[in-house]
C-alpha cells in the first residue's frame, strides 16, 4: 500500500510489539525509532541497529519533533489516553501524521458479537478502554489531529484503522 504522506523525517513507533514496524519504516524513507514498556522488545531494536527506548511516550523527550507516530493497538491499553494523545501532539511536528489502530466499539461486528457472548474484547485484561469511531474522532479533534482516513482492519475486523493529521499550532 502506498502511504498517504511524504517519507521524510522520523517515525516513531510506539509499542514496538515485535519490531515489525519499525523495520519497514526505513524502506518508507524515515528514520525509525520505536518506544516499548518491554526492555526485550527494545533488545530486539537495538539488534537491529534501530533506536529504541524503554519508555512511556509520556515520558519520552525526542527532537526534532516526529513527522509520523504510529500507535497500533496501543491506545485502548493506555490507563489514561488523553496523556498519551497529549504526548503525540507534543512529540508530532505540525502537519506530522498519527496512524491509529484499535478495535472499534462502534463497528457492526462488534455489536454481533455482543449479541453472541462472544466479543473477546471484553475478556481483555490488558484493556483499558475501549473505543469507536465516534469517541475517537473527539478524543483526537481535542488534542489537535484532524482524522482524515478511516479503514478497516484487514487483520481483524472489528478494528479500524485511522490516519490522522496535527493541525499547525495546536
Amino acid at each position: 500500500k502506498v502511504l498517504p504522506f511524504a517519507g521524510d523525517g522520523t517515525w516513531l513507533d510506539i509499542g514496538i510489539g515485535n519490531g515489525a514496524l519499525p523495520t519497514k519504516e526505513e524502506e518508507y524513507g524515515f528514520d525509525p525509532v520505536g518506544t516499548d514498556l518491554r526492555c526485550d522488545n527494545i533488545a530486539v531494536l537495538g539488534a537491529l541497529g534501530i533506536e529504541g527506548h524503554q519508555s512511556d511516550i509520556v515520558d519520552l523527550q525526542l527532537a526534532p519533533p516526529c513527522s509520523v507516530i504510529s500507535m497500533a493497538d496501543v491506545l485502548e491499553h493506555m490507563p489514561y489516553p488523553r496523556r498519551g494523545l497529549e504526548a503525540a501532539n507534543r512529540l508530532t511536528q505540525d502537519g506530522g501524521v498519527l496512524l491509529i489502530s484499535m478495535p472499534n466499539s462502534d463497528a457492526m461486528l462488534w455489536d454481533l458479537l455482543n449479541r453472541a457472548d462472544a466479543n473477546p474484547y471484553w475478556k481483555e485484561i490488558e484493556h483499558y478502554h475501549n473505543f469507536g469511531r465516534r469517541r475517537l474522532y473527539a478524543l483526537l479533534e481535542e488534542f489537535g489531529f484532524a482524522p482524515r482516513r478511516y479503514g478497516v482492519s484487514e487483520r481483524y475486523r472489528a478494528c479500524m484503522e485511522v490516519v490522522a493529521v496535527k493541525v499547525a499550532g495546536l
